[in-house]
């Protein structure tokens, strides 16, 4: 199934950033800057991914409580080459408020594809997969979703990929669907995912080269915020600011205080 993108003008103003989050972000108007209560940044250390496995969990607990027993520790996922973890992290306390995973098909085949067959046209394509996106409760959820997801993006495009994907369930597909990534899978399909206790998940995606094209077309009241404004306080939206550097190795983390046998997703 294709989305139209013409109606997801209605349904995407429901991802607006509210008043009460803007407020809370200063403006350079002169330089195009925005600045956040917060900063997204890969990790770069056992620890940083310790943090970030124990919001996840944290996150999981509140909608998945079983599954969530078995994000406690380390996915494999997290500990191969080419793994990319952000945090998101409080300029009040440095406490983590955010994470999501990035995992691309250069190294490995996606761990998706352990469960489904992509169709024909993604072969020979870059593709980054996004998973376990997570923010904290009590927090302005959907101002750091957004920026991770910014992170994301910014990620694809200096690393030259073709594609993003995601498999995501109800209601979460949703969200995807309002940033105007469409069905991977004829039909809208759900699939049961084993990594995920067996929970239906939809697969949407889009070129990554077409994204800003797509927001403009809905005229997406995120457009700006991805792709005209900088934000200095997110990992790669300016060379000069921070770029991403490549993945570190924290297989470490296996020692870390959890000390459990790694589950692998």
């Amino acid at each position: 199934m294709t989305t139209n993108l013409h109606t997801l003008a209605p349904a995407a103003r429901t991802l607006a950033i509210p008043p009460a989050y803007r407020d809370s972000v200063a403006t350079d108007g002169a330089g195009g800057q925005e600045y956040l209560p917060f900063t997204v940044r890969q990790i770069s250390s056992p620890e940083d991914l310790a943090r970030a496995i124990d919001l996840r969990h944290l996150a999981y607990a509140r909608h998945m409580p079983e599954f969530a027993q078995a994000l406690k520790t380390p996915e494999q996922d997290d500990l191969v080459k080419g793994v990319m973890v952000l945090i998101a992290e409080s300029k009040l306390d440095g406490s983590v408020i955010g994470t999501v995973r990035i995992q691309t098909n250069v190294e490995a085949p996606l761990n998706m594809e352990q469960s489904l067959a992509l169709p024909t046209r993604f072969s020979g394509q870059t593709i980054a997969e996004v998973r376990r996106l997570a923010v904290a409760p009590g927090t302005s959820g959907r101002l750091v979703k957004m920026a991770l997801l910014k992170a994301v993006y910014l990620y694809c495009v200096t690393q030259d990929l073709d594609w993003i994907l995601v498999a995501a369930r109800s209601p979460l597909d949703r969200m995807y669907e309002q940033l105007t990534l469409e069905d991977v899978l004829d039909g809208g399909t759900f699939i049961p995912l084993p990594r995920d206790n067996n929970v239906a998940h939809r697969v949407l995606g889009a070129r990554i080269a077409e994204l800003p094209a797509r927001f403009t077309a809905v005229g997406h009241p995120l457009h700006d915020f991805f792709f005209v404004m900088q934000h200095p306080d997110i990992v790669g939206s300016d060379p000069d600011l921070g770029a991403f550097g490549s993945p570190p190795d924290v297989a470490g983390v296996m020692q870390t205080r959890h000390a459990r046998p790694v589950i692998a997703s």
